[in-house]
């Protein structure tokens, strides 16, 4: 065995002998020559993305996985966002990692693998956004019916631009502001989001206005050319947008994702132009039908009101007749005013003297004072006398002391003379005694001044008698109260 070993085999000296990292470079060397720009297509899968930067994942397909990795310097360069679960093609070259004794594949372009995987990652982001509610119809916003400014979000090389612009100008002429983006490609979406973004953020107090109506606008193409305007975070910018914005990518059959965020869907970027701006002559021209219009209802407004007004003037009455009426009612009123207020004053006068004549004469009135107070006086002495007797009976029978029954009556009468003392106060003629006088006239007191006249007789009754009196003229030193002439 030892011969036919030696016999079959090389010998030991004529085999080269490689380090690890001898090997391991060869090996790489030979991969990365053979292998150095390559499409491979498959699904993403185990999708990582570190600090660092790195994007580390795997494509597999029905019968195989190959590791992939993006280095930080080639992500913004992909052209897509990569994610599980989505298929591409990747190109890129194949190398290996001799730590680890792998190979790799070092992705520098992705590409979507076919309209079919587009298509269902489009479908799939549409679902996610509608269930967030950025296409509900409740957040579309009107257009303004004229806007002075019109901002645009398109390229600015191209058609697109130059058919907004002869739009307007043949429509309505406007302000037009123009955010200059990369429509389809590398760094595409993120363009057209910060386009939006700072669109969105203009308040009009610089120097650069701020638009009333925005129009996202690029020609047609393949649905990879249009993906930009499927990026989500577009969808997410024109949803959040704060200027009523209108979408118009591609042509009428293409339906990107930023059409249904979107204020209003332009099938071409013409029709957006329209969209934006009426046209000036029909303006015109509507605005001078609405004004006949006006003039014509003012017109027979003005009829109508003035047949009003004369059917009212035919129907009021004769004023000169009304105010004649009223002035002899105002002078009927004055005469019977003038003798009214005479005979008013006549029966009230009248009714004075009647309740004078009821009223008793002041001899009267004394007299039944005077009666009064004799009757209370003899009453107060027989009920007293009646009391000591009774109370001398009464000591008598019981044999007390004298002395007790002298105080009592002594008590008894200092009392009555205090009762007869305030008897005599409120006695008209105690009134008389201490100055006063009482004016009479006709038998009837007196109680005003205004009530004497002139030359009057009257008579003047004093606490020791009465005199005559006739009223005579006031004296310049007395001029607030009338003087007697006896």
């Amino acid at each position: 065995m030892d011969e036919g070993f030696a016999a079959g085999a090389p010998s030991a000296g004529n085999v080269p002998e490689y380090t690890v990292s001898e090997i391991s470079g060869a090996i790489r060397r030979t991969l990365e020559g053979s292998f150095s720009c390559v499409r491979v297509r498959g699904e993403i899968t185990e999708f990582k993305r570190y600090p660092s930067g790195h994007i580390y994942f795997s494509l597999k397909d029905e019968r195989g996985k190959i590791a992939g990795v993006v280095w930080r310097g080639s992500v913004s360069r992909l052209g897509l966002v990569p994610e599980n679960g989505l298929e591409i093609i990747a190109t890129g070259k194949i190398s290996a990692y001799g730590e680890r004794s792998s190979y790799q594949l070092v992705v520098e372009r992705m590409e979507y693998a076919g309209e079919g995987a587009l298509l269902a990652r489009i479908e799939r982001l549409r679902l996610k956004l509608a269930e967030e509610g950025l296409f509900d119809a409740d957040r579309k916003r009107p257009l303004p019916l004229l806007p002075n400014v019109i901002g645009v979000v398109t390229s600015a090389q191209g058609a697109v631009l130059h058919d907004i612009r002869t739009t307007l100008a043949r429509r309505f002429p406007r302000q037009l502001l123009v955010w200059p983006v990369a429509v389809q490609g590398e760094g595409a979406a993120a363009q057209v989001k910060a386009a939006i973004d700072g669109f969105s953020r203009l308040d009009g107090t610089g120097p650069v206005p701020r638009p009333d109506v925005l129009i996202v606008a690029r020609g047609g193409g393949s649905l990879e050319d249009l993906m930009a305007f499927n990026d989500e975070s577009v969808v997410r910018a024109a949803a959040a947008c704060t200027i009523p914005l209108i979408s118009a990518v591609g042509h009428e059959t293409d339906t990107t994702l930023i059409d249904f965020a979107s204020d209003r869907r332009a099938p071409t970027p013409t029709a957006a132009a329209e969209m934006a701006v009426p046209v000036r002559s029909e303006l015109l021209a509507d605005l001078e039908h609405r004004g006949a219009r006006a003039l014509g209802a003012l017109s027979r407004l003005m009829q109508t009101a003035r047949l009003r007004l004369d059917r009212a003037a035919a129907a009021l009455p004769d004023l000169p007749s009304l105010l004649q009426t009223a002035r002899m009612q105002l002078d009927d009123r004055g005469r019977r005013l003038d003798s009214a207020l005479p005979n008013f004053v006549h029966k009230q006068r009248s009714a004075l003297v009647a309740v004078e004549r009821h009223m008793p004469s002041v001899e009267t009135l004394l007299s039944a004072r005077r009666t009064r107070l004799a009757l209370l006086g003899n009453s107060l002495q027989s009920g007293l006398r009646h009391s000591v007797q009774m109370r001398e009976a009464r000591l008598g029978r019981l044999r007390i002391s004298p002395a007790p029954l002298a105080a009592l009556v002594r008590e008894r009468r200092v009392a009555l003379a205090g009762i007869g003392g305030q008897l005599e106060a409120v006695s008209p003629q105690a009134v008389l005694a201490r100055g006063y006088a009482l004016v009479t006239a006709g038998g009837q007191p007196v109680t005003s001044a205004k009530a004497l006249k002139l030359g009057e007789d009257v008579t003047l009754t004093f606490g020791d008698g009465s005199r005559d009196a006739v009223i005579g003229r006031k004296k310049a030193k007395d001029k607030a109260q009338g003087l007697l002439d006896f």
